[in-house]
C-alpha cells in the first residue's frame, strides 16, 4: 500500500511593487445620483477611487455638491502614497456635484494641469422613446 504525502502546499504572494506616478487623470463620473472619482495612471489603471456613497453619504445625500467634493477628497488621500503632482481631469455626467468634486481635488492640494468634458452626446442614433403624458 502507496503512502500518501499530506504536505500541506503554501501559496507564493508576489510583492507588491510600490510606483510612484507624477502625473495622473482624475475621472469624475457625475451622475443623477452619485459621483464617482478615479484616480488613475496614464495608462488607465486604477490607483485610487472613492463615490459619494463610499465617503458615508446615504439616500438623496448622496446627490449634493457637498459629497461630490468630500468624495473627490478622499479619493486624493487614498492616492497620496503614490506621490502625485499633477491631474489631468476628465469629468462626464451632468450631475449636481461637477464643479465641486474639481474644487475638492484642488483642495486636497493637487495641481490641475487640464478639465476636459468627455460626456458622451448622442448624435444620431436610436430613436428616443415617446414624451410622457402625464
Amino acid at each position: 500500500m502507496a503512502e500518501s504525502s499530506t504536505t500541506p502546499v503554501t501559496k507564493i504572494r508576489k510583492k507588491k511593487v510600490k510606483r510612484t506616478v507624477r502625473q495622473a487623470r482624475a475621472c469624475i463620473h457625475a451622475g443623477e445620483n452619485n459621483t464617482i472619482v478615479s484616480l488613475t495612471d496614464p495608462e488607465g489603471k486604477v490607483l485610487a477611487w472613492a463615490s459619494s456613497g463610499s465617503s458615508g453619504f446615504a439616500g438623496t445625500r448622496k446627490s449634493t455638491p457637498y459629497s461630490a467634493k468630500i468624495a473627490a477628497e478622499n479619493a486624493v488621500q487614498k492616492a497620496l502614497s503614490f506621490g502625485i503632482e499633477s491631474v489631468q481631469v476628465e469629468i462626464k455626467g451632468l450631475g449636481p456635484g461637477r464643479e465641486q468634486a474639481i474644487r475638492g481635488l484642488q483642495g486636497a492640494g493637487l495641481n490641475l494641469d487640464a478639465i476636459i468634458d468627455v460626456t458622451p452626446i448622442p448624435h444620431g442614433g436610436c430613436r428616443p422613446p415617446r414624451r410622457r403624458r402625464v
